[in-house]
C-alpha cells in the first residue's frame, strides 16, 4: 500500500496464535509489508483450529479464525529446525526493519534468532518479543495463553458477580496484548526515525492488561484497598446494572449519575409510587439500597425490548445501552454506517465478512488490500525477488525440506 503511513516497513513476522498475528495484521493495515514465515515442522494452531468453538479445519487454508487476524499478509515456508532455515531466516531479517515473534522466552534464542543474534545481523532492527510475563524474572517460563494473561494482569480477579468466581477471560486479552505490541513498534519506528537505534520490545501481555487498571493499583497504593468483583455496580452511581427485558436473554444496561438524570428517569417511566420512597430521594440513599432499587428497575424494563428501552431513555438523557450479541452487532446500523465490517474473498472460503481496521485516518487510509494468505503462497516469489535464490535453488531446499 503505497500511501499507508507504515509504507516502506518491512515486517519479518515469526508471530503465531492471536497476540503476535493480530499485532502484525494491524501494522499491515497502515501499509507495512508482513511476512509470516510458516512451517508443516508447526503450523500455526489457528490454522489447524478453533479453540471458542472447538472447530478442527480439514486443511490449513479453511481457517477463518486464521483468516480473520492474518489480512494483508504474504506467507512463506520456512523450516526453523534446520540450520540453513536459520540462514535464510537471518537473510530475510537483514532486509526488514522490524521482527516479531511470540515464542515462549528462550526459544528464539535456542533457534539463534533472539535480539541479540539478530542485532548483529541488522543492527537497527526492532524487534517485539510478547509472551506472558516477559522475558526476564522468575516468571518468564509462564505458559502464554489469553486465560493467563487475564489472570496475572489483574482484571479477571475484578471482574465478576459479588458471589461468583473470578472471570475466565479469552481471547479478548491476546487482543489488548497485540494492540499495545502495535503501539509500543510504531514507537519504536518513530525513536529510530530520529535517532537511527532499533529496540528490543519485550512486552509482557499480563502487564498490557494491568496497565488498563491504573485506578485499581492506585486504590491499592493509596488506600491500601483491594477492590473485588461487584458485578455491573458502580462506587457511586445508582441504578448502575444491566436489567433483563422482554425475550430471550436480553438485557439493557442503564446508568444514572446525577439528580437531573434521576428525576429524567422517573417522569419517563411515569413516576410510579416508588420514586417517590426516602430510600431512593439522594444519590447516597440510591446507593446504599441499590438491589432493592434494581429490582423495581427492572420491573420496568421487563415490559419492553431493549431497544425500545434505549430509545425511551437516551431521548430523555439517561445513559441506556443494549446488551448486544454478536448477531445485532454485525446488523447494527451504527457501526455499519461507520464502516466496522468489510467483506473480503478468500481463495478457498469464499466471501466472508472481516473487522476493518479499527481507526480512520485521512491523509493515509488503513485498509485492508488482501485477504489472508494461502499456507506458503508466495514462497517462491519472496524467495526469488527479496533473496534472490534461484528456482532451482528453491526446488533443492524444498526437497531437503529446508523450505517445508
Amino acid at each position: 500500500m503505497d500511501n499507508g503511513a507504515l509504507s516502506g516497513i518491512r515486517i519479518a513476522d515469526f508471530s503465531w496464535a492471536w497476540a503476535g498475528s493480530y499485532a502484525t495484521e494491524l501494522l499491515g493495515f497502515m501499509g507495512a509489508e508482513v511476512i509470516k514465515i510458516e512451517s508443516m515442522q508447526r503450523p500455526d494452531h489457528t490454522r489447524l483450529r478453533a479453540f471458542t468453538t472447538g472447530q478442527v479445519f480439514e486443511s490449513l487454508d479453511q481457517s477463518y479464525v486464521f483468516n480473520h487476524i492474518n489480512l494483508n499478509k504474504l506467507s512463506i515456508r520456512l523450516n526453523l529446525s534446520k540450520d540453513k532455515g536459520i540462514e535464510l531466516a537471518k537473510r530475510l531479517v537483514s532486509i526488514s526493519d522490524v521482527t516479531a515473534q511470540n515464542m515462549r522466552p528462550g526459544v528464539m534464542d535456542r533457534l539463534g534468532l533472539g535480539y541479540e543474534a539478530l542485532k548483529q545481523v541488522k543492527e537497527d532492527i526492532i524487534y517485539l518479543s510478547s509472551s506472558a510475563r516477559g522475558s526476564i524474572g522468575p516468571e518468564k517460563g509462564y505458559i502464554g495463553y489469553a486465560p493467563n494473561f487475564g489472570a496475572f494482569g489483574g482484571i479477571s480477579s475484578i471482574t465478576g458477580y459479588t458471589d461468583g468466581p473470578p472471570n475466565y477471560m479469552r481471547g479478548e486479552m491476546d487482543l489488548i496484548s497485540a494492540i499495545t505490541g502495535t503501539f509500543a513498534v510504531i514507537a519504536a519506528i518513530h525513536h529510530r526515525m530520529d535517532t537511527g537505534e532499533g529496540q528490543h520490545i519485550d512486552l509482557s501481555s499480563s502487564e498490557s492488561i494491568s496497565a488498563l487498571m491504573g485506578e485499581v493499583f492506585i486504590d491499592y497504593t493509596m488506600n491500601e484497598k483491594i477492590q473485588v468483583r461487584k458485578g455491573n455496580k458502580d462506587e457511586v452511581m445508582a441504578p448502575h446494572n444491566c436489567y433483563r427485558c422482554k425475550g430471550n436473554d436480553k438485557w439493557i444496561s442503564i446508568a444514572i449519575s446525577t439528580e437531573e438524570e434521576w428525576n429524567s428517569f422517573c417522569k419517563t417511566i411515569g413516576s410510579p409510587a416508588w420514586t417517590h420512597d426516602k430510600k431512593f430521594s439522594t444519590g447516597k440513599d440510591r446507593l446504599q439500597n441499590q438491589e432493592e432499587l434494581d429490582g423495581l428497575v427492572e420491573e420496568w424494563t421487563i415490559n419492553y425490548s431493549p431497544r425500545e428501552v434505549m430509545e425511551i431513555l437516551q431521548k430523555a438523557g439517561v445513559a441506556a445501552i443494549p446488551s448486544f450479541d454478536s448477531e445485532e452487532l454485525y446488523k447494527s446500523s451504527h457501526l455499519n454506517e461507520r464502516q466496522c465490517w468489510e467483506e473480503i474473498e478468500h481463495p478457498v472460503t469464499g466471501k466472508h465478512t472481516v473487522y476493518a481496521p479499527p481507526w480512520k485516518l485521512s491523509d493515509t487510509p488503513a485498509k485492508i488490500t488482501r485477504s489472508a494468505p494461502l499456507f506458503g503462497e508466495h514462497t517462491h516469489q519472496i524467495y526469488q525477488e527479496l533473496l534472490g535464490l534461484s528456482e532451482e535453488e528453491i526446488e533443492r531446499l524444498e526437497e531437503e525440506k529446508v523450505i517445508y
